[in-house]
């Protein structure tokens, strides 16, 4: 099993993690900018349980790599723009900077998470990568069946899980974070929806499982002999 340090230590293990950005709600919700895209310094020290100055030494010392994954700082018209597209609609919940404004993309915050290392959330993050980085090296692989019933409602089952998890739960944390009444009752939904992702997935590996083992073999026929009296 791939030790925790490995994700600290090397951007190149990082960089071949940064598509499964899914896994951070799976660990803990996180909530987006009206934008459904981005986060703020003080969202992202919320989400990982740390204080803003945490996340500002990490992205003075990891700015390259932060900023090739999503990380932007908006400054002048820029920010304006930003004020008065997205923050202006939602005055009483976001504070309007006056110079500048750090956001980061979904990819940054997972990017974040495999840098953190005093954070429970960020340690859940990492075993999370790490967990999947293990099943994918170990489960074996069955040969395509391109024409198999059973291969076409993996494929299937498989494309639904991904869509639960990286669309729907995401398209969820937005309303949720711009609705009013109805808060609660999309934030019951959307665990509804993760716990159907979660079985779908659990049902997978399952089916995988079952595959990689082998069938008893079938017992041997006796050889035929004629019968004679």
């Amino acid at each position: 099993m791939i030790n925790e340090t490995a994700l600290i230590e090397s951007r190149a293990f990082r960089d071949s993690m940064l598509e499964r950005t899914d896994t951070l709600d799976k660990v803990k919700a996180l909530s987006l900018l009206p934008d459904g895209m981005h986060v703020t310094t003080a969202m992202i020290a919320a989400y990982f349980g740390v204080t803003t100055d945490v996340i500002r030494q990490l992205k003075r010392r990891h700015h390259q790599e932060l900023t090739i994954n999503g990380m932007v700082t908006l400054q002048g018209s820029d920010l304006e723009q930003f004020k008065r597209d997205t923050l202006s609609r939602y005055p009483t919940s976001y504070p309007q900077p006056r110079s500048s404004l750090t956001l980061y993309s979904r990819r940054a915050v997972l990017n974040v998470a495999m840098l953190l290392r005093d954070s429970d959330v960020a340690r859940q993050v990492r075993a999370y990568l790490l967990d999947m980085e293990y099943l994918a090296r170990t489960q074996p692989v069955s040969a395509p069946d391109a024409a198999g019933i059973d291969t076409l409602d993996a494929r299937i089952d498989q494309r639904i899980a991904d869509t639960l998890g990286k669309t729907v739960v995401p398209m969820f944390n937005a309303l949720i974070e711009t609705s009013g009444e109805h808060r609660r009752e999309l934030i019951d939904l959307r665990a509804g929806i993760q716990h159907v992702e979660h079985r779908m997935r659990r049902h997978q590996a399952r089916l995988q499982r079952l595959e990689a083992s082998p069938w008893p073999a079938a017992p041997t026929p006796s050889p035929w002999r004629p019968w004679t009296r």
